[in-house]
This record gives structure tokens, C-alpha cells and sequence, in this order.
């Protein structure tokens, strides 16, 4: 999920860099060494969104630059085992497709993304179902559920995300409209129709606490 957090770190402003305006010089700086980057308890940085406050600079000797306590916001990313997300498919291979987080791909293997036998069709980018003819390709929008997350904080390009749609719900944004469709034949076909539900009773006797 993204969240919008404010956070509190201290900046160093290079020496080249001092006759400008101090925000954007900040901002500049976080937002270089911060996007893209992950920290575990934060999560992945998106974007540096605003610098909401400056503190006194200090000077370190031996050092021309200057460091300034600094308070700003910003969206990140954090993800847990069994939450569902949705991306973008930016690429697809025999093995599966890569799913664009923003910040960061996950991968959909294709053991995960239906019961159906999937086919590659390497010509048009896509997998292939072989019994329903639905397909994935790269720019679909999907919706898929986290089912492994490891993240490197080092190497952020070695976090490893794995997704599965094999459950209800969960697919291409044009199956899941394929399927909200289906849904509604079904009521008009059948309208006022509910399902049955078997009736409880109540069991009165001794043993449970009930009156004679």
C-alpha cells in the first residue's frame, strides 16, 4: 500500500551548492540519494514529495559542506505477504511476467497465474490460456496478491516479489470486468434468485443451558 510519511533526517548541502536556494537544494539532494531506494521499516521510496521545515546548518570540520536537520514528506511503498496490489505488466517471458510497482517490479510466474496449461507467444509479448484464450501482455493492468517479499535494502534491484492470480478476484483488469459481467447475465437471468440456506435450530435440552 502507499502510504504519505513525514520523516526527519540531516542533509549535507555541498559547498557548490550553497549560494542557492536552500530548499530545492534539499529537496534535490533527497530526492537523488532517497527515490528508489528501500528501507525496511519505511519502505520503498516513490518520490520526495516537499521539504516541510529547515533546522541551523553545521559545519563539520575538514568538511565544505554544510548540514542542515531537515524535516519532509514522502510517498513510499510498503508491502506485506498476502496483500493484494495492483501494476503494470512491463515484460513477459516464457517463465512468467514482470509486474511494474512503481518503484519496483514483482514477478507473476506462470505456475501462478491460472490452473490452465499457459502458452508464450514470444511474437506478441503474451501468455496464453489455453482453454479459456485469455491472455497477459506487456502495458495489461492486473490485480494480484503478494505471496513473497524479500527486499534488499543494499540492492534494491535484487528484491525479490512474488505474485500469484490464482484465486477469485484477482486477474487482468479485463478479466475481472469479463467476470463482473458474467455476474450480472447470471441476475438478470435468473433475478430474485437466493441461494438457499439451511435453517438452524435451536437445541433446548439440559445440556446446553435451555429450559425444558
Amino acid at each position: 500500500m502507499y502510504y504519505k510519511v513525514q520523516l526527519e533526517d540531516k542533509v549535507r548541502v555541498p559547498p557548490n551548492r550553497l549560494g542557492e536556494d536552500l530548499e530545492k537544494v534539499i529537496l534535490d539532494v533527497l530526492q537523488e540519494q532517497l527515490e528508489g531506494s528501500i528501507d525496511k521499516e519505511i519502505g520503498v521510496f516513490i518520490c520526495v514529495i516537499k521539504v516541510n521545515e529547515v533546522g541551523d546548518g553545521e559545519l563539520v570540520p575538514g568538511d565544505g559542506g554544510v548540514y542542515y536537520d531537515v524535516r519532509f514528506e514522502a510517498l513510499v511503498l510498503r508491502l506485506s505477504l498476502q496483500e493484494v496490489i495492483e501494476g503494470l505488466v512491463v515484460e513477459t517471458t516464457s517463465f512468467g511476467a514482470f509486474v511494474s510497482l512503481g518503484p519496483i517490479d514483482a514477478m507473476l510466474h506462470v505456475s501462478q497465474i491460472s490452473d490452465e496449461y499457459i502458452n508464450y507467444d514470444e511474437k506478441n509479448a503474451r501468455l496464453n490460456c489455453q482453454e479459456s484464450k485469455r491472455f497477459i501482455g506487456v502495458g495489461d493492468s492486473v490485480r494480484a496478491r503478494v505471496v513473497t517479499l524479500s527486499l534488499n535494502e543494499r540492492e534494491p534491484r535484487d528484491s525479490k516479489i512474488g505474485l500469484t492470480m490464482r484465486q477469485a478476484g484477482l486477474g487482468t483488469a479485463l478479466w475481472l470486468q469479463e467476470d463482473l459481467e458474467k455476474e450480472k447475465e447470471r441476475e438478470q437471468e435468473h433475478p430474485g434468485e437466493k441461494k438457499e440456506r439451511t435453517p438452524v435450530r435451536k437445541s433446548r435440552g439440559k445440556g446446553n443451558g435451555g429450559e425444558d
